[in-house]
Order: C-alpha cells, then structure tokens, then sequence
C-alpha cells in the first residue's frame, strides 16, 4: 500500500514537470528546425532547466521521505492507540466486572446492614438492661469500703537465764462496711490466729506448712437515723464504740454484744460532747447465771487554747458480772491439746486428747486445774484466784473498771510532727483490800492490787509517704486492776507488771508501713501468788526484764 501511494505520487509530479517543460520542447524544436545549430547558451540553458527539475525531484525525495516518516509516526500512534484501545477495552471488561462484584457486595452489604441494624438495635436494648443491672450492683457496691491488711512479723525474746526464742508471724485481716441505707450500716470482717485467742490475730509459721486458722472477727449492724445524727446503735461483734487503750482491752479483741452512743458537736472551746453505753457479753449458761459486763462513757473534744491543741478526755466505768466462767472454761473454749477426767475423784488426771489449737488452760496458779475446765487466760492468769471446799477456783476480786484517759494532740512547727501525749488512771473499784502471796493466804502487809497507770508520748503521724512516728511508753499494771484474759497480749504479764515500751514508724509507700517496737518488762511483784517470773528468779525477789523485740512490715489497703 505505501509502494503504490509513493508511484502514484511520483507520476503525479512527473506530469506536472512534463506539462511545464512542453513548451519549451516545442521551442526547441522549432529553434533545431528553424537553426540548425545549437550554441552555448542554449545547452547552458538547457543544463540549467535540467538542475532546476533536479533541485525539484530532490525537494520532492525529502517531501516524499518526510511524509513517510510522518505515515509511519502516524501509523505507530495508530497502532499505540489500537493498542491503547484494547487495554482500555480491558480494563472497561475489569471495571464493569469489578463494578458487578461490587454491586453484589453492595447488595450484600446492605442485607447485612439490616442484619447489623436489627442485632445492634436488639443489643442496645439488651446492653440498656445491662447497664441498668450494673448501675445497680454498682450502687450496691458503692456504698460498701473494702478494707484491710497484711502484717509480716519478726520476733525475738531474750531473758536471762532462758534460751533465747526467735519465731516469724503473719497477720491478715479483710472486712468490708457500708451504708444499707439512710440509716443502718454494716460490717464483716474476718483475720487470721488461734480461735481460742481474742487478744491476737498473729498466727506463727509453725506445724509443718499446715493451713493457717481464719475466723469470723466482726459481724455488725449500726443503727443511725438519718435525721438524727447524734445517735447511734451497734449491735454484733464489733469495733470498740468507746474509747480505751490496751491497759484495759487487747486492741485485736472485738467485744460481743451492744453499743449505744449519742454525739453533739458544738461551736466554741468544746467542740464534742459523747456519751455512750455498752453490754458485753462474754458466757451464755444454758443451765446457770450467764457472764456479761454493762457500762457508760462520757467523752469531751476540747480546743481551749486554740485548734493548736486538741484534749479528748473520757471517763468509763464498766462493771463485769459473773466473771468466775472465766475460770472454769470447757475444752473447746480454751483448745486445749489435751484434757482430763480424773478417776477416781481426788487422783491424779488421765489425759484424754481433745483436738483445736490455742493456749489451752492458763496453769500459772498451782492450784488451779491442769485440764478443762480451766483457766481461759492466752497470756496467761496472773489475777488472785482462791478455791472453795469444792475445788472450783474464784476470783478472790470482783472486778469494777474506772478509767480515766486524758489524750492531747498539739501542733507542732513541723506539720507532720506532731506531738500526741495521752495519759491514764485506772482503778478497779470492786479489788480485794489485800492479795494472795505467794503462800496462798491473805497478806495484810501487801495493799490492795488496783490499780493501773499508763503514759505514751510520741511525736509524728504516719499517714502520707514518707510520714514517720517515734515514741515511748510506760506502764505499771497491778495484779488485779483487770481480767487478766482481755488486756494488752504482747507485755510482759497480762497484770502484775511494769513495762517500757519504745517504738518507731516509717510509712515507706502510700500502702506501706514499716515498724520496729522493742518491749522491756517485768513482773511488778514476784511475791503475790500466779506471778509470772524469770527462770531462777526466787520469790519476793526483782524479776529479770524480758526484752521483746518487733520488726513489722505492713501492707494495708
């Protein structure tokens, strides 16, 4: 095709030349026939004519050529576009293709939007009722406070005369405590140590990686209307609702029974007026007069110089009626390892093995029984006892508290040093007019064993990271000032003792509370009968002091 394009092109211009050099032919012609000689212009002429076709057919060679070569650009664009067109044929197929799929996905999509729509519309329903059922719990649970701790303790004993005793310890208590509703509270709790020890909730890592013991420390409800404040009423095993020291309740021992308060604050110096009640109860008979303890509090907030110094004094007196059970406690009361029935009566006792853990009987009197019923004392019987013709052991004391505490908090320079200084007269008003020596009679050269006197001052708060508290305190108890069963379980004797008492706080964390506490005491009087001596110590002789040292590491939350 582009062979015949080019002749054809070809001849056209040779026609055109042609029919231009016509004429001059003809003239020539004409000029041969009319001369017969050709001179040298006219072959100049004729050579010029010829170079001018020339230039022409070679002008024409390159119009040819550059044609050509346009064809063939034109025709590879051709053949591009051709090509170009297919591809875009192609991906016109693809996209049509991808466009169907899409529409199906589309249609798809939108039959499971109506599948989303319908389940999403379903689950808000069911996530309304959800959240309804959890704004419930949550409001149940928002009225009750998670509390409690874990204790890690190292102690050491050293006495004269006795092998020194080195033990490792472990405290845990959980309890929680909220408001029912506008106007009653409760609380649960529950602790580690020995059921048959109220004045701790130590138990020590000993008995061959056995279970540790957990019990039921407090089960209470409080009774406080809404509209009237002021008054409260507890009732369970609970927390003290008066205020006391170890002098005359181990701070671990939760009382059981009630407790009634009524608190007024005002404007001025006094700022709280409290007074409150109590009803203990401590031996239910179900043959026989059942044990209890009744008592009232009266209570003060004072700020007579100023918020610099806070006074709290407080006054109690509470009467123990039928403590003699105390005495005669059965086998599961004490846990003993091991009771005993005597066979016959007056011979010596048979062991017979009763199971439970604890202290088991309190054998520090010689004549009071070996085996239950006992003596419940965990720290031991250090109080006057006597037996009657029977052989049942009494106290030789009745036991009727009043106690007077007087506590001072005063600002310091240093706000996270302030200074605490509490003090506190007690006096068994019901206390025998003279004790038991060691004889076992009556001595009228010894006065009357009453009372208790108690000192602490310290100085810091730990409360905030990084808060530390050191303090010292003094104590001299006499033998029968209280039950020997329910005060302070770490001193020296329950009763019968003077004790010194150094300790040192550091809050480490926010959670976090290391201590160390170093005990130094003995008993008052080795002369009076149940005297908790020293090895080697003779009667009426000074008592070696016991040093007990504490190291604590406390977690609480």
């Amino acid at each position: 095709m582009k062979n015949l394009l080019r002749w054809g092109a070809l001849l056209l211009m040779v026609g055109t030349m042609a029919a231009q050099t016509a004429p001059r032919k003809k003239t020539v012609r004409k000029a041969v026939t009319a001369a017969p000689a050709i001179t040298a212009e006219d072959v100049k002429a004729l050579r010029d004519a010829l170079a001018a076709q020339q230039q022409q057919i070679e002008a024409l060679k390159q119009a040819m050529a550059s044609r050509d070569a346009a064809w063939q650009q034109g025709q590879q664009k051709l053949m591009q576009a051709q090509a170009d067109a297919g591809e875009a044929k192609t991906k016109a197929a693809a996209i049509e293709a991808s466009a169907n799929q899409q529409q199906e996905s589309v249609t798809r999509l939108s039959s499971d939007m109506a599948d989303v729509k319908s389940t999403i519309t379903n689950s808000a329903i069911s996530t309304q009722d959800d959240q309804k059922r959890v704004s419930a719990l949550e409001t149940t649970l928002g009225r009750f406070r998670f509390n409690g701790d874990v204790r890690v303790r190292g102690e050491s004993f050293f006495l004269k005369n006795t092998a020194d005793r080195n033990r490792a310890r472990v405290r845990v208590r959980f309890g929680f405590e909220g408001k029912l509703n506008d106007s009653f509270a409760a609380g649960v709790a529950i602790s580690t140590g020995s059921l048959g020890d109220p004045t701790s909730v130590n138990t020590t890592f000993t008995n061959f990686f056995d279970r540790k013991t957990i019990g039921l420390d407090r089960a209470y409800l409080t009774y406080q209307p809404g509209n009237h404040k002021w008054l409260q009423l507890t009732g369970g095993k609970f927390a003290y609702t008066w205020i006391r020291t170890p002098v005359t309740f181990d701070s671990d021992l939760n009382p059981e029974g009630f407790g009634e308060k009524m608190s007024f604050d005002f404007h001025g110096p006094i700022k709280n007026v409290t007074v409150g009640a109590m009803q203990i109860l401590f031996n239910e008979a179900s043959k026989g007069a059942d044990s209890y303890a009744t008592g009232g509090q009266i209570s003060a907030r004072l700020e007579p110089f100023g918020s610099w110094w806070t006074m709290t004094p407080s006054f109690s007196a509470i009467k123990w009626n039928k403590p003699d059970a105390i005495l005669q406690a059965g086998a599961f009361a004490v846990q003993a390892t091991s009771g005993g029935v005597i066979i016959p009566p007056g011979t010596t006792p048979t062991p017979v093995p009763t199971p439970g853990e604890g202290p088991g009987c309190a054998t520090t009197g010689s004549t009071l029984p070996k085996v239950p019923p006992c003596v419940f004392a965990p720290g031991g019987f250090t109080n006057a006892n006597t037996v009657d013709a029977a052989g049942v052991p009494h106290y030789l004391s009745g036991f009727f508290y009043a106690d007077f505490i007087l506590n001072n908090t005063i600002k310091t320079p240093w706000k996270r040093l302030p200074l605490n200084v509490l003090a506190e007269y007690e006096d068994n008003l019901n206390a025998a007019d003279h004790p038991i020596d060691s004889t076992g009679v009556i001595n009228t050269a010894i006065s009357k064993q009453s009372h208790a006197y108690y000192f602490d001052v310290s100085m810091g708060q730990v409360r905030n990271k990084g808060d530390v508290q050191f303090g010292y305190a003094w104590l001299r108890q006499e033998q029968d000032s209280v039950l020997a069963s329910f005060n302070e379980s770490d001193q020296r004797a329950p009763t019968n003792t003077l004790q010194n008492r150094i300790y040192g706080l550091w809050r480490v964390h926010p959670n976090v509370t290391a201590a160390y506490t170093v005990w130094i005491g003995r008993t008052l009087n080795t002369n009076l009968a149940n005297a908790i001596k020293g090895s080697g110590v003779a009667i009426g002789a000074k008592d070696n002091n016991l040093k007990r040292m504490q190291f604590d590491l406390i977690y609480s939350f």
